[in-house]
């Protein structure tokens, strides 16, 4: 892709909030404008509304003459997160049910993206494939406000989940095995097992991410 065709400060949002969430800039780090504006490669004039519309969606607090602090993971944004997922998550794997057929094809393309990180020992892609096949049965329940919602939550999650990954074989591991079996599912008959495997797997997320604290 050809960045100088993208607007500034669409280049500021996306490139900041890409450190952000593989934790290149880590919670609690302060930068300033000039930073931002050095690192992405643009004046300083297009920095500001890049980092509002971090702020407006919780990743930024801009300080007055001092520059922008990355908001740092709490206890309480994990539980928050993995609450909200569930409810989301499993009520779109019920209402996808029927269409199973038409998402199985992306399903597949997404595990085997998640065993080619695991191989590679590539957290960031292995979170990135993890996040596109939750978010194909999220699309496929159709309802455009909780997948703009999902988007949101898993973007908190990437964050908390890529420490997590990084290093860890055994973790790649379980998430990968547990992403097979939810494949299973999507190919079998069982509606409520579905359901039961999508929660559950949530829910081991949050096993996950709360060993970490």
């Amino acid at each position: 892709m050809d960045t100088t065709s993208v607007p500034a400060a669409d280049r500021v949002y996306t490139e900041v909030k890409a450190a952000i969430l593989d934790r290149s800039l880590e919670g609690g780090s302060l930068v300033t404008e000039g930073e931002i504006a050095e690192r992405v490669g643009v004046s300083r004039t297009p920095v500001r509304e890049g980092l509002l519309r971090l702020e407006a969606e919780g990743l930024l607090r801009l300080i007055p003459k001092r520059g922008a602090l990355v908001v740092p993971v709490s206890p309480e944004e994990v539980e928050d997160v993995l609450e909200a997922r569930e409810l989301v998550e499993v009520h779109c794997a019920g209402v996808a049910w029927d269409r199973r057929a038409e998402i199985v094809p992306a399903l597949q393309e997404t595990l085997a993206a998640m065993a080619r990180a695991r191989e590679a020992g590539d957290a960031w892609a292995f979170m990135t494939a993890d996040r596109a096949f939750h978010a194909a049965v999220v699309g496929a329940a159709g309802n455009r406000v909780l997948g703009q919602l999902y988007e949101g939550l898993r973007d908190r999650q990437m964050r908390m989940g890529v420490a997590m990954m990084r290093g860890s074989s055994d973790r790649m591991r379980t998430a990968y095995e547990e992403h097979e079996e939810l494949l299973g599912a999507a190919r079998g008959e069982d509606a409520a097992h579905w359901r039961d495997l999508t929660r559950e797997h949530v829910r081991q997320a949050g096993v996950r991410l709360r060993s970490l604290r």
